[in-house]
């Protein structure tokens, strides 16, 4: 028979990115289709406060799982470029290619 140790306050606070990384790690795609998924259901109204705050919470935690994922694919991206001689820092989206056109 196993004993389980009680969960302290603050461990339901961990993110998706601490779950994913200490069990199967989530995609990004599979992520932001989720947040898509709780967005809509927030969006309609029709679940109870508890629910709600429950959905939210996940959305946050998918939220923050996916701008790390991101974050970690522009790093690499910036990497790659220097690594083929191409110094530019990556480019935010929206930043105007045409001003490196123009230098040509």
């Amino acid at each position: 028979m196993t004993i389980r140790k009680p969960r302290e306050p603050n461990a339901a606070r961990t993110t998706p990115a601490s779950h994913a990384e200490d069990a199967t790690p989530i995609d990004f795609e599979k992520a932001l289709a989720d947040l898509e998924s709780i967005v809509d259901k927030l969006e309609q109204g029709d679940l109870p406060l508890d629910e709600s705050l429950k959905a939210f919470e996940r959305g946050v935690e998918l939220t923050r799982h996916c701008q790390v994922a991101l974050k970690q694919a522009e790093q690499k991206v910036e990497i790659l470029l220097r690594k083929t001689g191409q110094p530019e820092p990556f480019a935010a989206v929206g930043d105007d290619d045409v001003s490196a056109a123009d230098a040509d």
